[in-house]
This record gives structure tokens, C-alpha cells and sequence, in this order.
């Protein structure tokens, strides 16, 4: 662990640094998901891509299903192994094994350590403030620009709950 807030020098520049050197930071919502990681890019200065090294606990699931419709998702198993979910299939990952999640897939993704080790991984992505997140399990639609978050099936017409008659 390190006393240094971030890579970042006196001068504004952005030094090497150990990922050993970034503190952890826990987070979890019930017994079912939940992870630990080192948000890298964000300790280097970075603000237009994300990078963090995550680690998944046994029996832990990384995230709600779900994909981007802007922003691009990119994941490398560094240790151990866990099942990704991409769409209505389930592949093994392990050590070396490298998954793109393209912007505008649609197909949900998310991990899950049925293994009895963590496994760490490296998590990389766009953030872009823009984006808008599909969660196909639960049917809610997250917009980033706004923060806020909606129910998919509350869809509507283009026209609906506008006055479309002129008055007098």
C-alpha cells in the first residue's frame, strides 16, 4: 500500500507505479454479488478510460447482466478461472484467456467464480459519459448522462402523450 493518493506528481504528471501500490476498494449488494478491485486508471490520472484490476471472491457474481450500447468493454483473466455469461451461453475462462465486449452487442455479459479460488482480472473500458446500459435479465435501461435508470418494457410511441390536433 502506498501514503501517495495517486501517480500523479507536483508537476501534474502521471509517474509509473506498482498496481501493488492501489489500494483496494470493496463493494458488494447482498450475498450474491459483490468484488474487489484496484481502479488503476483512475490512480494514474486517467479520465477517458477505465482500467481496474478485480478480483472475484468464490461463489460471487461480478455484475448484473448486462450490455453497452456506446462503450467498450474488454476483460484479461490474469489468475485463476470463472464462467463469463455472454448472451444464452456460458464459456470457461481461465489465466490467458482474453473477451471484447464490442459496443452495441446485444448480448448481456457478466462473471461468475464457480471456482473455490478468487480470480483476478483486468477490467477495461471506454467510460463514456454518454452510454446507455441494457440489463436483458432484469429489463432495466440505465442512462448514464442522466443517472437515472428505466424500466425497458415501459416502452412508448413516438407520438404518445403528445397533443397532435391544432386548437382553434
Amino acid at each position: 500500500m502506498t501514503d501517495k493518493p495517486s501517480a500523479v506528481n507536483a508537476d501534474g504528471i502521471s509517474e509509473p507505479f506498482a498496481v501493488e501500490s492501489v489500494p483496494w476498494q470493496e463493494w458488494s449488494e447482498g450475498s450474491r454479488y459483490g468484488s474487489r478491485f484496484r481502479y488503476l486508471s483512475a490512480f494514474g490520472g486517467a479520465s477517458h478510460v477505465g482500467v481496474a484490476m478485480e478480483e472475484l471472491a468464490p461463489g460471487m457474481e461480478s455484475s448484473l447482466n448486462h450490455y453497452h450500447m456506446l462503450e467498450e468493454e474488454q476483460a484479461l483473466i490474469v489468475a485463476g478461472e470463472m464462467t463469463l455469461k455472454l448472451g444464452d451461453k456460458t464459456y470457461l475462462v481461465k489465466t490467458g484467456d482474453y473477451v471484447c465486449f464490442p459496443a452495441g452487442q446485444k448480448a448481456g455479459h457478466s462473471f461468475y467464480n464457480h471456482s473455490s479460488e478468487p480470480c483476478r482480472f483486468l477490467i477495461i473500458g471506454e467510460k463514456n459519459p454518454h452510454d446507455v446500459i441494457v440489463y436483458p435479465e432484469t429489463g432495466r435501461v440505465s442512462v448514464r448522462l442522466t443517472g437515472e435508470g428505466y424500466d425497458k418494457s415501459a416502452t412508448m410511441d413516438y407520438w404518445q402523450g403528445a397533443d397532435t390536433e391544432r386548437k382553434g
